[in-house]
């Protein structure tokens, strides 16, 4: 599996998947909310399934498809969260078998879910390890073929789409600057390739509990780090991939952490000023420019990209 991107996966997976994925929808912020900066919302937690995770899901399911290497058992994946749901959407629309593994706790909502999606759903464990294993037991024993929520070159170049979107756009904003938050680092990869391509800074957001890109930045190789964040369901990778590390360095590229009190505080903003209910994730990255630890410079133009929404919205009132 290769350790890096380029401009020109990700324009592969825009041709890809043009069509199936919903086209990026841009809100500005108000004038002066962050000093003498341009400030757009990038809302990708409209995107099918609720998240990012459906781009690459999209590309990796239909690359496979157009080199004839899905197999008949179709795919597998260990996942209760976004990229389960992502992978059985891409999967369904696709008339691919999927078969997603979650832990025994997993949450009865999102086991309802996914079976909706026509996927095959099966309990395992009490832990995501647990069904981690099982699902590779499964590709190992039925030739299935497997999945990963963000460290496959195929997602992370769909999930670079975001800002191939940003570009398309008739009379779109130029982008200085793209803000993103960081877990395993699938959809930093993506977008940082793209970055690259186009000259374009990117804002990689963790929170200080969660900061698998950051250490590995710090180390120059991936390393495991302890994870407890507001934001763990979503970002809370223990390691981040090497196709992460390398863009981190490939590019204008600046890492920061930020405060789970911050996170709250940045979600629970979006909800009052513009009722958008958001999950903690997508908050992570507005919270790098609400709490200082990026500021832009006056005249910047950024997008902040608000990759998700399957969150309870019930603690927002």
């Amino acid at each position: 599996m290769t350790d890096h991107l380029d401009h020109k996966d990700v324009l592969q997976a825009a041709e890809r998947i043009r069509g199936t994925v919903r086209p990026l929808a841009l809100a500005p912020v108000d004038p002066g909310a962050f000093g003498e900066a341009e400030v757009w919302l990038a809302l990708e937690f409209m995107q099918h399934t609720g998240s990012f995770k459906a781009r690459g899901a999209a590309n990796f399911t239909a690359a496979h498809i157009d080199e004839r290497t899905m197999p008949e058992a179709g795919v597998v994946i260990a996942s209760g969260g976004n990229a389960g749901l992502a992978c059985a959407w891409a999967a369904a629309r696709c008339g691919v078998e999927a078969t997603v593994f979650l832990p025994e706790t997993a949450p009865a909502v999102k086991v309802d879910r996914l079976r909706a999606y026509g996927a095959t759903v099966k309990l395992t464990g009490t832990e995501y390890h647990h069904a981690a294993e099982a699902a590779a037991q499964h590709a190992d024993t039925t030739g299935a073929l497997p999945s990963h929520a963000y460290d496959n070159p195929l997602i992370a170049a769909g999930a670079g789409t975001i800002l191939e979107d940003i570009y398309s756009r008739p009379g779109g904003p130029f982008v200085d600057t793209i803000v993103v938050a960081v877990g395993g680092g699938g959809l930093f990869a993506g977008v940082a390739a793209a970055a690259a391509h186009h000259g374009v800074r990117v804002v990689a957001v963790e929170p200080e509990n969660c900061r698998a890109l950051n250490a590995a930045v710090a180390a120059g190789e991936v390393v495991d780090v302890e994870v407890s964040s507001v934001a763990a369901d979503s970002l809370g990778a223990r390691r981040a991939s090497r196709m992460a590390l390398h863009a981190a360095g490939a590019g204008d590229v600046r890492s920061v952490l930020v405060t789970d009190d911050q996170i709250v505080a940045a979600r629970r903003a979006l909800w009052g000023h513009r009722r958008l209910a958001v999950e903690h994730a997508a908050a992570t990255a507005l919270a790098a420019l609400s709490s200082g630890a990026y500021t832009p410079q006056p005249g910047e133009t950024v997008a902040v990209v608000l990759c998700g929404a399957n969150t309870d919205p019930t603690d927002l009132a």
